[in-house]
């Protein structure tokens, strides 16, 4: 017997023990860039149990070292004309969402393109001042599955950090952004400096010859410190230049950076050149000059022999474009996400073709290998690369919350938000949203707002910026319900204006009849109206060209120079029409005596008039009306008895109103009108 009470007691402790050596959360946060901190703000809110893991002593770990000449090329434009919040975090790039107006990046630089230091200051303070729960200098090492099918997803993530501490936890957040620097291995890349290590001290450069391997910002940020006291700087990639400013994508070369364009162009000895990086070579001659070749001749020569013995493509053209050697040669290809800590059983793959730096996710932003694994921030930036703003703060803040608004659902029985209006607000509510809201301008064919139509169209309700890429997930994804149709807006450039080979500046570029709408370049508002749901198929056969399936109507809101689109005859109007046009109905506001009218010769009344007048929150009576009245024939002459002439007596009865009030008006039937269907 107490032999049996001791073991007992001991496997008490081994389970006690075991316990212990897996500390649980039901989400973990892989990493406290902006990415893990926006979740982690919204997982609080939400009262969730949740923990963030960084593997540095503070916050934004990556902006205390990158971008390593510390300018930011992301927007803080502190001054908008406007009051409005929502309005001007279009124009605020480095700002998270939060509750708190003190939390907002204007408050921590001055600068355009601000400082490097003043975004570590203000991931510093946003973590403090929130309170947000973070495991610093705790680097997650390895992360693999343990299948239990009590659990949410029928797994648990097991995590086990720098200490060989292991965490277990329902749902996996991944936020920790692409920082593996990309490297291309070819003969002699031993001499090449990565960009994340060479010198940032424009003297060390001085009268030197320098090749940049690479042509994104990081290489023009490179080249522009270094412009002035080298001897030339010439840059070498497989790709094309590609200009934001034509192409209309933030990750694309920024003007800030591109003076070496100039110095090109007006033939200032710097130099671009095309060629694949894996076919080159290096090598380095007894002065310490690095000489290019390429791998070709170096795999048919005798490099036993050194130099002397290697073909250089100038011993065959002796005028190729890269013969004068080189003093440095600097790596600047950019970054990859970090695949290394997750086991096989999590099937985190890469993504493919110019996407292989990514993993593989859905447009849910959940992991296409293992639910419950979601990608945010930077490195779920697959679901809208090289279209819109997913990489960067001003998208991935609005991405991270619809993340959350999944969880919500599907973890917690809590619906995606959402508002019911009176059919009548439907004009107002989408000229409202596409005027002010972010989300949608920022994260533009991605995000979009929702409008579900209540049975007979009497109603609707209004979500947020959903992801459209999963609109046919939606009842399931949002718990609401989409019975009668659906509206989806959302934001898009023309489709033929961006590009690489395309002038942007045309003349005569700009769209301004509302009857050319369709053909607007710059961003604009699109409505999409569909009878019932897209099915998944339809999701998936959708024009190369469009983000969502053809609807039943479209209609395009013309582009704005001002992004103002409140103008009543080239924006309210014909968007009010349209909407007319898909629901049989008539949205207009009334003055309570035409609906008075619309009553007495109407079967069916305007939307407005049914849900005031008519529920007897519109007519008030007066003389004016009963005239009225009578001269179109829609009321007998009937004198108020005691009463006779055009005024009233001066007694006590009171005011020509209150005896109207006081007063039945018999009705005669009307039935010829109450028949008639012809509109007003």
């Amino acid at each position: 017997m107490a032999r049996g009470i001791l073991l007992r007691i001991v496997l008490s402790a081994l389970c006690a023990a075991g316990a212990a050596a897996f500390l649980y959360h039901d989400y973990c946060v892989l990493g406290a860039g902006p990415a893990g901190l926006q979740a982690a703000y919204f997982l609080q809110r939400a009262g969730r149990d949740y923990v963030v893991f960084e593997r540095s002593h503070a916050p934004g770990s990556f902006f205390a070292i990158y971008p390593r000449h510390r300018k930011l090329i992301s927007i803080n434009k502190r001054h908008t004309g406007k009051a409005n919040s929502e309005f001007n975090l279009r124009h605020d790039w480095n700002s998270l969402l939060s509750h708190e107006p003190r939390l907002l990046f204007r408050r921590y630089s001055r600068q355009f393109f601000p400082h490097a230091d003043a975004m570590v200051r203000y991931l510093e303070d946003f973590a403090a001042f929130l309170g947000l729960h973070i495991l610093y200098d705790t680097a997650i090492v390895h992360v693999t599955l343990e299948k239990d099918p009590q659990a949410w997803n029928g797994h648990y993530f097991v995590l086990s950090d720098q200490n060989k501490q292991s965490y277990k936890c329902s749902c996996l957040l991944v936020a920790t952004g692409t920082w593996v620097p990309n490297v291309v291995n070819f003969p002699g890349s031993e001499y090449v400096e990565g960009y994340e290590t060479v010198s940032t001290n424009p003297e060390d450069f001085a009268g030197q010859t320098v090749l940049i391997l690479g042509r994104g910002n990081s290489a023009f940020e490179t080249a522009e410190n270094i412009l002035g006291v080298t001897n030339f700087i010439h840059m070498v990639s497989r790709s094309r230049v590609r200009l934001s400013w034509a192409t209309h994508y933030v990750g694309d070369l920024r003007a800030i950076n591109n003076g070496l364009l100039d110095t090109y162009q007006l033939k200032s000895l710097d130099g671009l050149l095309e060629g694949d990086l894996e076919d080159l070579a290096i090598v380095k001659d007894k002065k310490g000059k690095l000489h290019i070749t390429l791998r070709f001749y170096l795999e048919n020569s005798n490099t036993s022999a050194g130099i002397d013995g290697i073909t250089l493509p100038q011993d065959e053209l002796d005028n190729f474009a890269t013969r004068a050697p080189y003093d440095r040669v600097i790596r600047c290809l950019g970054w990859k996400f970090d695949f290394s800590i997750y086991n096989r059983s999590l099937r985190m793959m890469p993504g493919r073709g110019n996407k292989s730096k990514y993993p593989q996710i859905k447009p849910s932003y959940e992991s296409r290998g293992t639910r419950g694994l979601f990608v945010l921030g930077t490195a779920s930036h697959s679901v809208d690369f090289r279209k819109s703003a997913g990489g960067f703060i001003h998208g991935f803040r609005y991405t991270t919350r619809a993340v959350h608004r999944l969880l919500e659902n599907r973890h917690h029985g809590v619906p995606w938000p959402s508002s019911v209006y009176p059919i009548t607000q439907l004009t107002n509510s989408i000229i409202k949203r596409v005027n002010e809201a972010s989300g949608l301008y920022q994260m533009f064919s991605v995000l979009a707002d929702i409008i579900l139509l209540r049975e007979n169209a009497t109603s609707f309700e209004y979500l947020e910026e959903y992801p459209v890429g999963i609109l046919a997930e939606l009842e399931t994804q949002t718990g609401r319900k989409a019975p009668s149709g659906l509206f989806v807006v959302i934001m898009e450039y023309g489709r033929n204006f961006s590009g690489d080979d395309k002038d942007v500046f045309y003349y005569n570029r700009a769209v301004g009849e509302a009857q050319h709408a369709w053909q607007s370049n710059f961003l604009h508002p699109v409505i999409y109206y569909y009878k019932r749901l897209p099915t998944e198929r339809e999701m998936r056969l959708h024009p190369p060209d469009w983000p969502l399936p053809r609807p039943d109507a479209i209609h395009h809101i013309v582009e704005d120079f001002l992004t103002d689109w409140t103008a009543p005859n080239a924006h309210i109007l014909p968007l009010r029409r349209f909407l007319e046009n898909c629901l049989s109905t008539d949205l207009r506001n009334f003055f309570a005596e035409s609906c008075f009218l619309f009553v007495l010769t109407h079967q069916k009344l305007p939307p407005f008039c049914q849900q005031g007048y008519a529920r007897m929150q519109g007519l008030a009576g007066s003389e004016r009306l009963r005239r009225h009245a009578v001269d179109a024939g829609l009321l007998e002459d009937y004198a108020v008895t005691g009463l006779s002439g055009d005024k009233l007596p001066d007694s006590r009865q009171g005011s020509q109103d209150q005896l109207l009030r006081d007063h039945v008006i018999p009705l005669r039937p009307l039935h010829h009108l109450v028949n008639a269907k012809d509109e007003f």
